[in-house]
């Protein structure tokens, strides 16, 4: 499925990397991709065409690829740039779908867009810092020390992060799994077993990081800052994918959101990690996509 991709130019003058994939009188899905990544993780979602009438609409998110960054910017700020992507292909209505550290973002859209957004599809989305439980027991170790230099932030955390982004931005099919060793459970790495998409992976993240536009360190600083929004108020349905052999986004984010969402339908397959999640449920995925235009 080809993916047609441009830049478009946003009223404060910074530029916004949009694609789209699929028929254009599909119903719209926006998808927030992961942290690192770029609007090349879209074609991921290509199988999920196989089981609905979609239409696929990304951004690489700021700082990511060829989107300017807007430095200090949080989760809310991408409802701004949800819209205007939207605006810019004439969608009106539209289900979010997010992954990994795009979870957040397309939850930012069900309670800041609800006029439009009308289902959220979250996909091993981590939750919010400070709550009440301990936002990194069960990552692996490369996470553990990222976050832990994220929480105190200053001169160590950016060169440490200038360093994880360098060696993503050379990441390919054949060094990807040894790059993020320790954030791979068995049932991930099966996943990645198939050249076609390990080679997905390891582009997505390298072409986001290439640019040095800092969307990496951006994403890791927004988690931990306010969100801008309460999930407790998120009005639309949203549904829930998460696993127990996650070791990137542990479950514990998953059942914390799926206690405090007052809409939440949960997926909670336990022998699923973080990409496992997603390429051994698509039919699942897109019957709760699809939900959102019954």
């Amino acid at each position: 499925m080809a993916i047609h991709e441009q830049i478009i130019e946003l009223i404060d003058g910074r530029s916004l990397e949009v694609a789209t994939m699929g028929d254009p009188s599909g119903h719209t899905v926006l998808f927030h991709h992961g942290t690192p990544g770029s609007y090349k993780t879209f074609q991921t979602l290509e199988p999920l065409l196989e089981f609905g009438n979609f239409f696929f609409v990304t951004n690489s998110r700021a700082g990511y690829g060829a989107s300017t960054r807007l430095e200090g910017r949080t989760i809310s700020s991408v409802v701004d740039d949800a819209r205007a992507t939207l605006d810019h292909f004439r969608r009106g209505s539209y289900a979010a779908i997010g992954w990994s550290g795009g979870g957040p973002h397309a939850l930012a859209c069900g309670a800041l867009d609800a006029a439009r957004c009308r289902r959220v599809v979250s996909l091993a989305s981590v939750a919010p810092q400070g709550v009440d439980f301990d936002w990194t027991e069960g990552m692996g170790p490369e996470n553990l020390d990222e976050f832990e230099l994220a929480l105190k932030g200053g001169a160590q955390y950016v060169e440490f992060m200038a360093t994880v982004n360098a060696a993503l931005a050379d990441a390919n099919k054949d060094n990807v799994i040894e790059l993020m060793a320790g954030l791979l459970p068995e049932v991930d790495r099966e996943v990645l077993a198939d050249d076609e998409v390990r080679e997905l992976f390891a582009e997505s993240s390298s072409y986001g990081c290439k640019s040095a536009g800092h969307g990496y360190y951006d994403d890791n600083r927004a988690f931990f800052l306010p969100w801008g929004f309460d999930v407790a108020n998120i009005q639309v349905p949203v549904a829930l994918f998460f696993g127990d052999a996650d070791l990137m986004v542990p479950p514990t984010h998953g059942a914390w959101l799926a206690s405090h969402l007052p809409r939440a339908s949960t997926h909670h397959v336990a022998r699923e990690g973080h990409l496992s999640i997603f390429a051994n449920h698509f039919d699942e995925v897109a019957t709760e996509l699809a939900a959102a235009f019954t």
